[in-house]
């Protein structure tokens, strides 16, 4: 699939023109057709009715509709999608009926004024706002949130107009469908993917909000705290030693609470920590970042599940996909982010996975070199290890029994 960059869309709805995004195929795996609510014109509303044919709505962030006093249209949404629809509206003047083209964009453009009131909306009426969470894209992968995120990147205000693109017979457009659709009309394609990518590569996502010294049984440590802007997670640097313009040793470490806190030995992920601690004290100078992504990136609870279904045969990929989620959901961009703020350009980086090269790097980050980070498996994590390497490709030299 031939896309544009988000560069170029955010060129594009800065200048009052349509872009198309497109969501996963997992998901809703269909493009809309966005424009800038201030922007808008009852020709741009004929269009999207015309040749788009789909629901014409509203995204707003959060706190705009809570000025405006719209609601969520149920309190109990059935929606497997979690479209957040409010009350539909119509502007209370200047408007007849409210269905037309002319109407609906005089209405979209009554949502867009900062100046408006709750006493310029009526309700029920032919606008659909869309409730847009806060975080964006980072935090919901849908359309709702790209279109909110592509207004604040353009530098407009943060109201948009979206329509499902449907094709001639009825039905959604899928990929194929909407490139054609895109070369058609002339107007430029882009991927939800790829907004959460550039979102994470430039957007700043954590600040650092304390910092004291930690002595541990690997000497003492400088400990920063970092709390994301995305979600509140609290992520930790542990620094040892003087960060210098040299490459210096890195060990990105993703949580895990059964086996750093009980031992569990499902895992090796304890005893890659403590290693982790040793080599980095040995050289007297590194970084060990803690990054809250339990499970590879699916949380407690459902790597609790996914343990179930590893007691049945499953492995650790396999049982990740059971519960219908992808090997490895974890992003590098949150410690980029850490590790830059922290003076880090050049690292020599404690992994066994390629992946977590590729994601540093593609944050700015630059590994100069790979250091091995193995111990010795037991009988109750060599299968995992083995999924491990032969699935996500870890880069294992050797499974010895301890």
């Amino acid at each position: 699939m031939q896309v544009n960059t988000i560069e170029e869309l955010i060129e594009e709805v800065a200048k009052g023109r349509f872009v198309i995004m497109v969501d996963d195929e997992s998901r809703e795996n269909e493009g809309d057709l966005i424009l800038a609510a201030q922007f808008v014109s009852p020709e741009k509303i004929n269009f999207m009715m015309k040749e788009a044919r789909g629901l014409i709505c509203a995204p707003l962030p959060d706190e705009r509709l809570f000025r405006l006093g719209l609601k969520d249209m149920v309190t109990r949404s059935e929606d497997p999608m979690k479209t957040a629809f409010t009350v539909s509206v119509d502007a209370r003047a200047g408007i007849t009926t409210g269905i037309s083209a002319y109407d609906r964009s005089r209405t979209i453009e009554v949502l867009a004024d900062p100046k408006t009131t709750p006493a310029d909306l009526v309700t029920p009426g032919h606008i659909f706002p869309l409730r847009a969470k806060t975080g964006g894209v980072l935090i919901r992968a849908g359309h709702t949130e790209a279109t909110v995120d592509l207004m604040r990147l353009s530098g407009l205000v943060p109201a948009g107009v979206i329509c499902e693109i449907i094709n001639d017979d009825g039905t959604m457009a899928r990929t194929p469908d909407l490139m054609a659709f895109a070369k058609r009309h002339g107007i430029k394609i882009g991927t939800i993917q790829a907004l959460i990518e550039y979102r994470r590569q430039f957007d700043k996502l954590v600040d650092k909000v304390a910092e004291a010294k930690l002595p541990s049984d690997t000497g003492l440590w400088d400990l920063k705290l970092y709390r994301s802007r995305v979600d509140g997670l609290e992520h930790v640097a542990l620094v040892k030693g003087e960060i210098s313009e040299a490459p210096t040793m890195v060990r990105v470490h993703s949580e895990c609470f059964t086996g750093e806190v009980f031992g569990s030995l499902r895992c090796d992920c304890r005893e890659q920590l403590v290693a982790a601690m040793n080599m980095i004290e040995a050289e007297k100078c590194g970084v060990l970042l803690y990054i809250r992504q339990e499970g590879r990136g699916i949380g407690l609870a459902n790597k609790l599940k996914a343990y179930q279904l590893q007691d049945r045969g499953l492995d650790t990929v396999e049982a990740n996909e059971e519960l219908g989620f992808k090997p490895d959901l974890r992003e590098y961009g949150t410690g980029a982010q850490i590790l830059k703020d922290l003076g880090l350009r050049e690292i020599r980086l404690l992994t066994n996975n390629p992946r977590k090269i590729v994601g540093l790097e593609g944050h700015g980050l630059k590994v100069v070199e790979r250091i091995h980070l193995e111990v010795q498996a037991n009988e109750r994590n060599r299968k995992y290890l083995e999924a491990k390497r032969e699935k996500l490709g870890h880069l294992f030299r050797y499974l010895g029994h301890s």
